[in-house]
């Protein structure tokens, strides 16, 4: 599969799942698509990997494509197995552990919010 420059390859098919392999004792990331208005990451985490709680200025969609995800927004738990997804909101405190090795897609979308409060 190629990319072009921090893309994945345009009008080429692919399998989502396949996109990114898991490695040992790693969080993965593959740009799908980058651009100043949003993007789209694909993620592996292998078993016991986690991410730092953080928060972002904007939504952010959540779907797991292999697996189960352990994510906390706010001190809430969510387990996510595979094809559930999730938005979490704006300046939410959030962070994913990983319990059994899984992968997500996660697709921010940073324009329209000028239009809100």
């Amino acid at each position: 599969m190629k990319s072009i420059g921090n893309e994945m390859e345009k009008a080429a098919p692919h399998i989502i799942v396949e996109i990114i392999q898991y490695i040992p004792n790693a969080v993965v990331s593959k740009t799908i698509i980058k651009k100043i208005t949003g993007n789209i990451t694909a993620l592996s985490f292998d078993i016991g990997e986690e991410l730092a709680e953080k928060t972002s200025p904007f939504d952010t969609y959540i779907q797991i494509i292999d697996g189960t995800a352990n994510l906390t927004i706010n001190k809430i738990e969510y387990q996510l197995g595979l094809g559930k997804g999730i938005i979490i909101p704006s300046n939410q405190r959030h962070h994913f552990t990983a319990n059994e090795q899984f992968k997500m897609i996660s697709t921010v979308i940073k324009s329209g919010y000028e239009d809100f409060d």
